[in-house]
């Protein structure tokens, strides 16, 4: 038998559900984390003091939890302006260039680009260079710029960031969350990124061709004016450099994938040594282009980059604190004021259900995805993804097994929702690079994604 449920367990749930109807309506769930948070605190302790006081500890404890994550990607996204702003991010892509030769070459090779340099630099820097390059080559074959954009979007900000297999970001995440290591979550989600990638990418590419075959959707006057716009760039390397940097760049990450498979470097190992990687390319190339002026800028560089990464990080860490008060995080914050025998506010909720009401894997597998589709409402993909790392957690105390697989699930649901393929305002950058109006891309992308959701929580299934 597990624990008997108290007040404590109560208000988490409360809050949990609180935090849902606030994505729902598409409202920011900061101010309830923050109250959620200060309220478990309260009925813990019965101290004001200590309920306020633990509203600052929630923060270090999430911070000092996702800082390593935080950390690379501002390095990445520091590296990556670099390499932008002297032309080797051009430089690397254009060879690529040469296989577009008609608009079905043009879409998954574009996707296949995306999707690689999204693993290694994040979706976010790689959609000005993949649109700056790649949407006048394939608008010139005949795709229209709404066929690129889903492209960079699908394979992007669905595959590549739902997976997160090299920088972890989002695995990390929902690991922490779910109280197991992050390589489980990274091999569970293997299976069913594939499924759902394979699945919405087919779908998409189906739909795209019947659309241009009927001549509902061709290359535009504003596709051509877009792609004019977009061969116009600033190089400040020679050509020789730019090339060097173009081979040097791609060989010292292949080095690191090859060093993680060599040394068994998993987690926070991989993590920092593609992070220590991108920041001494940085460092590099930053002063083979400004020579005496690359102390500075550096700095700027650096500036830039943790701007960026507090930015998309900013919203998460609220809502990081309240969850990880389900986990160890409590007791870290709050010190030991649980009900004895208690193994978290989580593990307790999910033996308590398991006791109840009777829980199958098809439930779980369906409330997952349920659960990553609302989180991912808010137009993010990160900020609530610990919901469903916790919810996995949850559920998989109640079915005896598939943690792993749920959490994956939740994942993959929330970051394709929210992390730039469905909610407008999340996919705003590929929109804006490729000339579309957001709105209609994420109609495009609405019956793709809804199909591959589907499919993949199937399979995720048969795989608990």
């Amino acid at each position: 038998m597990g624990v008997e449920l108290t007040l404590i367990h109560l208000v988490y749930v409360a809050f949990i559900l609180i935090i849902i109807g606030m994505m729902v309506a598409r409202r920011d769930t900061s101010l309830v984390s923050i109250v959620g948070v200060a309220a478990l605190g309260l009925v813990a302790s019965g101290s004001v003091t200590a309920a306020v006081g633990g509203i600052f500890g929630s923060f270090i404890f999430a911070i000092t939890e996702l800082l390593p994550t935080i950390l690379v990607i501002c390095i990445i996204v520091a590296m990556s302006q670099i390499l932008t702003d002297t032309g080797i991010n051009e430089t690397m892509i254009r060879p690529m260039t040469a296989l577009v030769r008609n608009p079905t070459l043009a879409y998954w090779v574009i996707g296949v680009v995306m999707m690689t340099i999204s693993w290694f630099f994040w979706p976010s820097p790689a959609v000005a260079l993949i649109g700056a390059v790649m949407l006048p080559v394939a608008v010139r074959v005949g795709l229209p710029a709404l066929g690129v954009a889903m492209a960079m979007n699908l394979f992007g900000h669905g595959i590549a960031l739902s997976g997160d297999f090299v920088i972890q970001g989002a695995p990390t995440l929902t690991a922490k969350a779910a109280g197991i290591p992050v390589e489980q979550v990274v091999q569970a989600s293997v299976p069913l990124v594939i499924v759902m990638g394979v699945v919405t990418t087919i779908t998409a590419f189906i739909l795209l061709r019947r659309d241009m075959k009927k001549g509902t959707l061709t290359v535009g006057a504003q596709d051509m004016a877009t792609a004019r716009n977009l061969l116009e760039s600033t190089k400040t390397l020679p050509a020789k450099s730019r090339c060097f940097f173009a081979m040097l760049v791609p060989i010292l990450f292949a080095l690191d994938v090859l060093a993680m498979f060599v040394f068994d470097l998993k987690g926070g190992d991989a993590t920092a040594l593609v992070g220590g990687t991108a920041l001494c390319i940085m460092l590099l190339v930053t002063m083979a282009a400004h020579k005496d002026e690359g102390f500075e800028k550096t700095t700027e560089l650096l500036i830039k980059g943790f701007q960026f990464g507090f930015k998309v990080f900013g919203p998460v860490i609220p809502i990081a604190a309240f969850f990880y008060m389900g986990d160890s995080g409590f007791v870290k914050v709050f010190g030991e004021l649980l009900p004895p025998g208690s193994h978290g506010i989580v593990n307790d909720l999910g033996v308590g259900l398991a006791h109840t009401i009777p829980l199958s894997k098809e439930v779980g597998a369906i409330t997952l995805t349920t659960v990553g589709v609302i989180t991912g409402l808010d137009g993010s993909g990160f900020s609530g993804i610990t919901l469903a790392g916790s919810i996995a957690q949850l559920f998989a105390q109640a079915i005896g097994s598939g943690i792993a697989t749920l959490t994956a699930l939740g994942q993959i649901a929330a970051i394709w929702v929210g992390g730039g393929t469905l909610v407008p305002w999340a996919l705003i950058p590929a929109a804006a690079i490729c000339g579309v109006n957001p709105f209609e891309l994420a109609r495009r992308n609405l019956v793709p994604v809804a199909v591959g959701l589907a499919v993949t929580t199937v399979v995720a299934i048969f795989l608990i």
